[in-house]
């Protein structure tokens, strides 16, 4: 089996230094996965992230790239390679201008002006923000801000991007913006983690679903695996997709043999009924 590009191995975290946030809690993430992260507030998401990306220190455990232990002199390295995309872009957003902000992280990586340069036009046209290159980013929507938050990222070319709740606070547009991207980002070879709160997207975005629950993790299986698990969706607080249970409903009437594969959109969906 390929090697992990990221391991968190045994991570714990406190934010109190009384109360759990993270309870030992392993992954492995392997090149080009697009997996899921999935709980209620509170299951620890968030904190993961944080401490995957170097932006909190584990009280407990190691976090490996590429086979290698990330220590505190290894940050620019691991922040270098692992982006994070957070769900309320102004708390990412920094610079007077959106040129500024977007070459902002390739500036710290201290590279040559022309390759700051290559990587910032090239943000700026992979997320069509070339109309608002010299405009303050937080005058921008709420859409607008959070394509500046994934340009940041994608200025850095890491290789594995953190979106915590990207969807957050979205119009319908501005969400199927986001899918469209993560699309061409999957489509790219980038290997991505989606903290989620809609059932629906994970289900059929994902290869993988990680279910976090009181600081540890739960569940690690397909999207319909997990789906399919009632203790699972009971102890996570999690509802199963509307696609998934239409088709159950539909294959229980006699619509669908057993052997029909579970259809991942409503497209799909109507062109099984279709057949029929």
């Amino acid at each position: 089996m390929e090697e992990p590009i990221l391991q968190a191995c045994g991570l714990q975290f406190s934010y109190d230094g009384k109360t759990p946030a993270l309870r030992g809690v392993s992954l492995d993430v392997r090149a080009g996965e697009r997996i899921a992260v999935l709980g209620c507030n509170g299951a620890g998401k968030s904190t993961f992230f944080l401490c995957l990306n170097g932006v909190l220190t584990p009280t407990g455990g190691t976090v490996c790239l590429h086979g290698q232990p990330v220590g505190k002199k290894d940050l620019t390295r691991l922040r270098s390679s692992v982006g994070v995309v957070f769900q309320n872009a102004d708390d990412q957003i920094i610079a007077s201008t959106v040129q500024a902000e977007i070459s902002f992280g390739p500036m710290n990586l201290r590279l040559p002006m022309d390759e700051v340069k290559r990587r910032v036009d090239g943000a700026i046209d992979y997320m069509a923000l070339e109309a608002y290159r010299h405009r303050p980013p937080h005058y921008l929507s709420g859409g607008e801000k959070k394509r500046v938050s994934i340009a940041d990222i994608i200025a850095m070319e890491s290789e594995v991007i953190l979106f915590d709740e990207p969807s957050a606070s979205l119009d319908p547009a501005g969400a199927a913006m986001l899918e469209d991207v993560l699309g061409r980002l999957a489509d790219a070879g980038k290997t991505l983690l989606i903290s989620t709160h809609d059932m629906d997207f994970a289900f059929r975005w994902a290869t993988r679903a990680v279910v976090f629950a009181g600081g540890e993790i739960i569940a690690d299986d397909t999207p319909e695996g997990v789906f399919r698990n009632a203790e699972i969706l009971k102890q996570a607080r999690l509802a199963p997709p509307a696609m998934l249970t239409v088709f159950d409903a539909l294959r229980t009437r006699g619509l669908f043999g057993a052997d029909t594969p579970v259809p991942r959109t409503p497209d799909a969906l109507v062109r099984l009924v279709q057949k029929v």
